[in-house]
Order: structure tokens, then C-alpha cells, then sequence
């Protein structure tokens, strides 16, 4: 499968659902979110939101510091 993710083109193995890919790209689960095709993905509904590809994702964590 073939996703943009953060601007760069990855081949991913054949994942079906954002919380998939959450959980392929070992995202925390606080602190995290993914935008899809340029529409925010609540982290309620990553279980029901299907991925297709050539999906254009970007993916943000909180950094904490000061």
C-alpha cells in the first residue's frame, strides 16, 4: 500500500483502518492526531475510518519542553 505521509511517499503493509496505521506507526495514544486527505480524524472514529491507496495523511505528535 502505498500512503504520503508528512509530504513523504511510504509503502506500508496493507493496513485497512487509521487505527491501524496508528498502530503500524507506534503513535502514542494521547497526544496524537492524523489528518486524512486533509480532514482531521477524531480519535474516536480511527477504528471506523478506512484507508485507501495513495492516502495523503499527516500525522503530528504533542512534544512537550520549554
Amino acid at each position: 500500500m502505498r500512503l504520503f505521509i508528512n509530504g513523504q511517499e511510504r509503502q506500508a503493509p496493507a493496513l485497512s483502518t487509521v487505527a491501524e496505521l496508528t498502530h503500524w506507526l507506534q503513535l502514542p495514544t494521547f497526544g496524537s492526531a492524523v489528518e486524512l486527505n486533509g480532514e482531521v480524524i477524531r480519535r474516536a472514529d480511527h477504528l471506523g475510518t478506512p484507508l485507501k491507496d495513495g492516502d495523503r495523511l499527516e500525522v503530528v505528535r504533542l512534544v512537550g519542553g520549554g
